[in-house]
């Protein structure tokens, strides 16, 4: 039995789905669940984002077939924003992660953002932390110590520039150069780096930041989940 959470299902044949499951053992997996949505089927009511599954497959292929499934503990109820947000995290686990490869502490952390977006705390904190933690996992973890150049501290007081996959760059703009939307403020990086990213200000950095350490990775397909904030 494998601990898992849904990802993502689409049709699949006439009754069946096809569904990108996150398992605790194997990362993301696909798996048909043959006969998913018959009214009658016991897999419908389960086979949704956020509740917490045990699942069993089997299959030599790339796409396994589901042979058992049954509900973990309670599901994790997500409305409005926070709703959209659980979506956006399924999302890029979907475009990043690679099928059948291990993601414990990973997983561990996806279900705690889960449970954190259930609760009061603020969204875009909550957000940015797992993205952070994402990109660690995947090896691309950003340097928010050092200015990848001189490997000098990043300080207060100073300007970064940002360059995916390599880190930050101290800069110097001309007086009443607007910031490019790539250069950051040094204080704003360290209060990223220690995870305090519930200020306005601090926040809007964070996810500028996080969006385009992100882009070199997604590439140029937009992600659907997005527009779900656009039109709420």
């Amino acid at each position: 039995m494998q601990p898992a959470y849904v990802l993502f299902s689409q049709p699949f044949q006439n009754t069946s789905l096809m569904v990108d499951f996150f398992t605790i053992d194997y990362g993301r997996i696909r798996v048909i669940a043959k006969g998913a949505r018959r009214r009658t089927s016991k897999y419908r009511a389960l086979l949704q984002p956020f509740h917490p599954l045990l699942i069993a497959f089997s299959g030599r292929g790339e796409v396994k077939t589901l042979g058992y499934l049954e509900s973990g503990f309670g599901a994790i109820v997500l409305k409005g924003e926070r709703l959209f947000s659980g979506l956006y995290l399924n999302e890029i686990l979907c475009r990043l992660l690679h099928n059948y490869e291990e993601h414990k502490s990973l997983y561990k952390s996806y279900q705690d953002t889960l449970v954190s977006l259930q609760g009061p705390g603020d969204l875009e904190n909550i957000l940015r932390v797992f993205e952070l933690r994402l990109l660690a996992e995947l090896g691309y973890a950003i340097n928010l110590s050092d200015d990848y150049v001189t490997n000098e501290p990043i300080m207060k007081g100073k300007l970064y520039k940002f360059i995916p996959d390599f880190g930050f760059e101290m800069v110097i703009l001309s007086k009443g150069e607007e910031f490019p939307n790539n250069v950051f403020e040094g204080e704003t990086l360290v209060a990223i780096r220690e995870m305090d990213m519930e200020g306005k200000t601090v926040a809007k950095s964070a996810k500028r930041l996080l969006r385009l350490a992100f882009a070199s990775l997604l590439g140029e397909k937009p992600l659907n989940s997005r527009n779900l904030f656009a039109s709420n």
